[in-house]
């Protein structure tokens, strides 16, 4: 019979699967701790991964920037927006997540634990970015470039570029859900023209907020250009 393997892994093997020889350990150590597994410790000197998570953050999203530039040198700066937006939504880091098995790798409270905190995508995507965070502070911003180039490499292909820029409404929905914790709410506002060749008008809201408002001959054209408007004010 086949021995299970134990869990929490050892970090040491996941540097391996990263193609990353980490100088400062400590810092993969605090990538994979949950701050619910910090609390549990009841030592205020350990450091859970929050903030290489905030740093990470910004480096995948720098770094994706720089990985789609290269790979789409005539695409424009919307859609490239729309893009990214997609690579490092929830659903695409998570994905990444789970290809490295790293909820196998974390440290969780007791009740993270219960609740099969190792499959929540939210706990996922963070440590994910803090790994990156830790990378990038331990060997810079070249060395988080070559292993996020080539965690997402193969995600970029398979993830289809007319799909990501097409679907807006996805896009809006993953960026402002994992971003703002807003879910993007479209009203309409109204239809003109005969019944054979109506026109909609859909305007869309982030808290109440007018985001984009867009036109279709269907709602559901309507609702796409309403949610590339929302997109652009955004990034700007």
């Amino acid at each position: 019979m086949m021995k299970r393997r134990s869990v929490p892994r050892d970090p040491d093997d996941l540097a391996t699967v990263l193609d990353y020889s980490f100088k400062n350990r400590g810092l993969l150590y605090q990538a994979l701790r949950h701050p619910s597994y910090v609390y549990e410790q009841g030592d205020p000197g350990i450091p859970d991964n929050q903030r290489l998570e905030f740093l990470g953050d910004a480096v995948v999203n720098l770094a994706i920037s720089n990985l789609l530039m290269d790979s789409f040198p005539e695409m424009k700066e919307g859609d490239l927006s729309k893009y990214r937006a997609s690579l490092v939504s929830e659903n695409g880091l998570s994905c990444i997540a789970r290809e490295l098995k790293l909820g196998d790798y974390l440290l969780l409270g007791k009740g993270e634990e219960r609740t099969n905190g190792r499959e929540k995508l939210s706990i996922l995507t963070d440590a994910l970015e803090a790994l990156m965070g830790a990378i990038y502070i331990d060997g810079g911003f070249t060395n988080a470039l070559r292993v996020i180039t080539r965690l997402f490499g193969p995600l970029l292909n398979r993830t289809g570029l007319s799909t990501s820029i097409e679907d807006f409404k996805t896009v809006l929905q993953e960026y402002s859900q994992d971003a703002l914790q807003l879910t993007p709410e479209y009203r309409l506002e109204r239809e003109t023209g005969p019944d054979h060749n109506k026109t909609f008008y859909v305007a869309v809201y982030l808290k109440g907020n007018l985001m984009g408002k867009g036109r279709g001959k269907s709602k559901k054209e309507a609702e796409q250009n309403a949610a590339k408007e929302a997109l652009a004010c955004l990034e700007r």
